[in-house]
């Protein structure tokens, strides 16, 4: 019988450094051959949007397909949420359906991980660092919690356009990580940080590239739209750039489709996918004075390696509602 989580029940398992740990698995499979990452199927309806990814990971027994929706009209209309997501995991090795979980609050805590991950992979490696975190909702609080996971942060500063959502950011990541988070009135400031993590919804650049110190590492995950962009041509050029998905990046990431169209680029300064940095196909960070940058998209294989740590864990703590079907 299939076991229902709910997004309260979902939280209560998944931590983040065992997340980071589980998507290190995933993308060490997609090295090896041993994932299967169909392309998203989006279906439109007249009030909104469907979007279905599909993943196969092999050695971690993990088979899912988490169902996105994006409909506007639904806070105003239905009393729901703009963005709806749903997460249906099998039994790899008999196709029986296992867990039917939220998706929401697992899309937020594996998007950060997977930051968390490059950041684990790229960043340089002395420590205490300091953090900057361009945004202050969900995926920003996320971000900061990854890095905190992958290096020791003594400081924090938080930037967003609503100053209210910087000063809650402030109070509950403080809290939450044990570390000073302030507000940054100046962009300026920012980039003196040793880590970067730009997670808002701008279409155009918030920073100025040519500021950003030698030795950054900057994690690029708000924008994944060909038209929009958080991250300036200059940035890009002056970074190693490692790639979730080479084809995701080509087909979706105006961070670095705008920079090609443009004649900066050409598709062979994306250095590397982030599977190859972990499988150590190919180097990450060569030296002190490198700014690295990941540019993440956002891959199945994340979904499907989170669900199966939550489908896990939820069993271990006898926590979820069995149902017939």
């Amino acid at each position: 019988m299939p076991l229902l989580l709910n997004r309260t029940e979902v939280a209560q398992v998944l931590q983040m450094k065992d997340c980071i740990d589980a998507l290190d698995s995933a993308f060490a499979e997609m090295a090896a051959g041993t994932a299967a990452l169909p392309l998203r199927t989006v279906i439109t309806a007249p009030d909104g949007l469907s979007l279905y990814m599909p993943a196969y990971l092999q050695t971690m027994n993990a088979m899912a397909c988490k169902v996105v929706t994006v409909y506007k009209d639904n806070p105003a209309r239905h009393d729901l949420a703009t963005v709806l997501g749903t997460v249906l995991l099998q039994d790899a090795s008999t196709g029986q359906v296992v867990c039917i979980m939220d998706g929401g609050y697992l899309t937020a805590v594996r998007t950060g991980a997977v930051s968390g991950l490059a950041t684990r992979y790229l960043a340089r490696e002395e420590g205490p660092q300091t953090a900057a975190i361009f945004g202050a909702g969900v995926q920003a609080k996320m971000q900061l919690w990854a890095v905190c996971e992958a290096r020791e942060i003594k400081l924090a500063h938080v930037m967003d356009i609503m100053p209210e959502a910087a000063e809650t950011f402030v109070i509950e990541m403080s809290e939450k990580l044990g570390i000073p988070v302030r507000v940054a009135e100046e962009v300026e400031p920012m980039l003196e940080a040793d880590i970067i993590c730009a997670a808002t919804s701008a279409a155009e650049p918030i920073f100025d590239g040519t500021k950003v110190k030698p030795g950054t590492h900057i994690n690029g995950i708000g924008s994944h739209s060909p038209g929009m962009r958080e991250l300036d041509t200059e940035i890009i050029k002056r970074s190693l750039l490692i790639a979730d998905s080479y084809e995701a990046c080509l087909k979706e990431a105006g961070d670095v489709m705008i920079p090609i169209s443009e004649g900066a680029i050409t598709e062979d300064h994306m250095h590397a996918e982030l599977a190859e940095i972990v499988a150590g196909t190919k180097p990450g960070r060569t030296s002190d004075d490198q700014i690295t940058l990941f540019k993440s998209n956002g891959l199945a294989i994340q979904d499907a390696a989170t669900a199966r740590l939550v489908y896990d864990r939820a069993r271990e703590a006898g926590i979820g509602t069995t149902v017939d079907l």
